[in-house]
């Protein structure tokens, strides 16, 4: 039994992040995904960008699976080419500026007249159209502006990005949804489709409810830390060694916790009966908390809230994070030897369907790696009529001078 998108072919212009996350996605699930890059290549090539080994892990993470094929969009015949491809492929993915593909003469009308089946996915920073349709769209911008920074970090300090950049991981995330609802809706009507995804909606989405709670109610949220705005204690605790996350969101939660600490005292304590008093009382009761969550080390409170049944959790860093049992278990951790990179390892696609498993991962692609590959066996181009190609600039491969 294959994969679920065995015999899909995507051509992605995406680039860096927002327009690469969403084809590792289609590409794990099976899909054949071929990169279309410049001369100059992805962005995200930029060697600077978290180097292994002088290559960019950014690249070697967001493109593995993937084939590249080199084509100069600005000349004639690397036009011709690239949509003599569109005939052959279910989706088209571009994080472009807004105008680039018109520019480029490939936007939606010309895919769609090439191939009526064909699926274009637009993922932009604010949209195609509207004031901001051209203002700057990267990864921290759209956490400022979408609201996220001003609800992340601790209270009365500056405003913190999240750790990972989720602006553009959302355009991945919510791209690759869109797409596979666009193939299915395709299975229906026969034909393609354009869908566009905006970062920023992306964000807003992702606010789910708070922010439903300032638009209905117009309750602004403070930047919490790590605590809870409705739940008491839901926190980080320092220890003797480090730190330690308790959430108690139910009564009983409580009692096991104020069991483990034995501090029984304060479970009886009538300012601290209930978790709307708990909210209420939050500066008496966790300076309480945090004293004496200091003088043990983590393992010791990890095997007493262990033991109590107490949702709590070791603050881990990757260290630990990537050698937790459900990390081996569920086989987070997937690797492959690059030609320039060598041995690379990364996380894993995370979601199991059925039985099947996983397939092999392969490395990125080095810059036009598949230009002579793709082009003969998708479209039946003769050796001459590549190295034509070739002479005249429209495309390039690996070692082509």
């Amino acid at each position: 039994m294959g994969l679920p998108l065995d015999g899909i072919k995507v051509l992605e212009l995406g680039q860096i992040i927002a327009g690469t996350y969403g084809g590792q996605i289609l590409s794990d699930m099976g899909a054949e995904v071929i990169k279309i890059e410049s001369p100059t290549g992805d962005l995200g090539r930029n060697p600077s960008v978290a180097p292994i080994n002088d290559v960019s892990g950014l690249f070697l993470t967001f493109n593995r699976n993937k084939k590249s094929v080199v084509i100069d969009m600005k000349t004639d015949e690397g036009r011709e080419t690239f949509l003599n491809l569109v005939k052959c492929v279910d989706v088209v993915v571009d994080n472009f500026r807004p105008g680039v593909m018109q520019r480029l003469g490939i936007d939606y009308s010309v895919l769609k007249a090439c191939n009526p089946r064909v699926i274009h996915c637009s993922i932009t920073g604010f949209g195609s159209e509207g004031e901001y349709k051209n203002y700057p769209a990267l990864d921290i911008i759209i956490q400022a502006i979408s609201g996220h920074m001003a609800i992340t970090g601790e209270p009365n300090r500056p405003p913190v990005r999240l750790g990972i950049p989720l602006a553009d991981l959302s355009g991945g995330l919510f791209s690759s949804q869109g797409i596979l609802a666009a193939l299915y809706e395709r299975e229906k009507t026969g034909k393609g489709q354009h869908i566009e995804l905006a970062m920023f909606d992306a964000m807003l989405s992702l606010l789910t409810y708070m922010g439903t709670m300032w638009l209905s109610n117009g309750v602004m949220p403070a930047p919490p830390g790590s605590s809870h705005e409705y739940s008491v204690p839901w926190q980080a605790f320092a220890t003797k060694d480090s730190y330690v996350v308790v959430a108690t969101r139910e009564e009983i939660n409580w009692q096991r916790f104020c069991t483990a600490l034995s501090e029984n005292n304060l479970y009886a304590d009538p300012r601290f009966l209930t978790n709307a008093l708990r909210v209420k009382n939050r500066e008496l009761l966790v300076p309480l908390l945090e004293a004496r969550m200091a003088q043990e080390t983590t393992e010791y409170w990890m095997e007493k809230f262990h033991d109590n049944q107490v949702p709590a959790s070791p603050v881990n860093h990757f260290d630990k994070a990537f050698s937790e049992p459900p990390a081996i278990e569920n086989k987070m951790v997937v690797e492959y030897t690059h030609p320039q990179a060598g041995l690379v390892r990364m996380p894993a696609y995370p979601v199991k369907i059925g039985d099947i498993d996983s397939k092999t991962c392969t490395p990125a692609p080095l810059l036009g790696q598949h230009t002579d590959e793709i082009l003969a066996s998708m479209l039946s181009y003769s050796a001459e009529r590549i190295s034509k190609l070739k002479s005249v600039g429209a495309i390039h491969n690996q070692g082509d001078k």
